[in-house]
């Protein structure tokens, strides 16, 4: 399939799932396209070389062709039914769930192959510990970071650090707690900082291609109601190069058929300190929110407003 081909087909399965995330069952389809996908470009046929005459052979004359069989009468097709699932999301049907006990032992066996992991050679002997994730593996949120920083690499758990301790905040105040939700990164590893004695550095996209699979084995086996992608990094990790953070955050995309809400990383909130952004995480976590069926108070929908 040509590249460019594979590109127009990529944005608009993408485009379907945002509307189909957004509650549309059906968009329109005009005539005119409907007539440009029913036709099939004529294909010529394969030249073969030419035969040798055949001995002639007394054959028996053939009677009349049977008739082909008539073609069901096709039904007028006015839009695109969008909740029968997108090409991508029928492709496989997701495997049963595990029953508790045989999903934790999955589970321990996966975060044991993500610690003896040494695929990137130069994060596995730079770290510490393998940051693999933390909280019920039975969760229904899902929070996604793109990296460990310091603080995780020492203690050896996402989200530990100032940025972590917000993102707590605010996950209670959600009315959950950081043990009912679970928290992964999309590289395990912190990225090494050569020559550099503080500070962190963004995963390359060939750092976060190595290692999503794992990410991706934790997904399936939580199997949560909704993903909630922290920052630019992590939605550029998943989604791939798309337009900026700040117009993505507040509209649901769909991965790997599950719901996910593109939100701003707690640091910008600790570098803005700004009441309308703490104000734009909040209210896509009410989206989140209300995604899961939770109930939300007066008091919660009012967070962050000015009085």
């Amino acid at each position: 399939m040509p590249d460019a081909y594979r590109q127009l087909l990529d944005a608009a399965i993408n485009h379907l799932q945002e509307l189909q995330a957004q509650g549309v069952r059906s968009v329109s389809v005009s005539p005119e396209t409907l007539a440009a996908l029913d036709a099939k470009p004529r294909r010529p046929l394969p030249q073969k070389a030419a035969a040798p005459p055949a001995p002639l052979q007394p054959r028996s004359i053939p009677g009349p062709a049977p008739e082909a069989p008539k073609a069901a009468e096709a039904t007028p097709v006015t839009a695109l039914d969008l909740s029968l699932g997108l090409p991508g999301e029928r492709a496989a049907a997701p495997a049963a769930p595990l029953d508790p006990e045989a999903k934790a032992a999955a589970f321990a066996d996966l975060s044991r192959r993500a610690a003896a992991c040494v695929k990137c050679p130069h994060l596995a002997s730079s770290r510490k510990n393998v940051v693999f994730g933390v909280g019920s593996i039975h969760a229904e949120l899902l929070f996604v970071g793109e990296a460990p920083g310091a603080d995780e690499d020492e203690q050896g758990e996402p989200f530990v650090g100032k940025a972590g301790q917000l993102l707590t905040k605010i996950i209670q105040t959600t009315g959950l707690s950081r043990e009912s939700v679970y928290i992964a990164n999309i590289l395990k590893c912190r990225p090494d900082t050569p020559g550099q004695s503080a500070g962190n550095r963004k995963p390359t996209a060939g750092e976060m291609a190595t290692c999503i699979p794992y990410l991706h084995e934790q997904i399936d086996l939580i199997r949560p109601k909704a993903i909630v992608a922290l920052g630019a990094t992590a939605v550029e990790g998943l989604l791939g190069k798309t337009v900026g953070i700040t117009r993505l955050r507040g509209n649901w995309r769909i991965y790997r058929g599950i719901p996910l809400m593109p939100t701003y990383h707690p640091a910008y909130l600790l570098r803005n300190q700004a009441l309308s952004e703490k104000r734009k995480v909040w209210e896509d976590m009410l989206q989140v929110m209300e995604k899961l069926g939770m109930p939300i108070s007066g008091k919660q929908r009012g967070f962050f407003t000015k009085p």
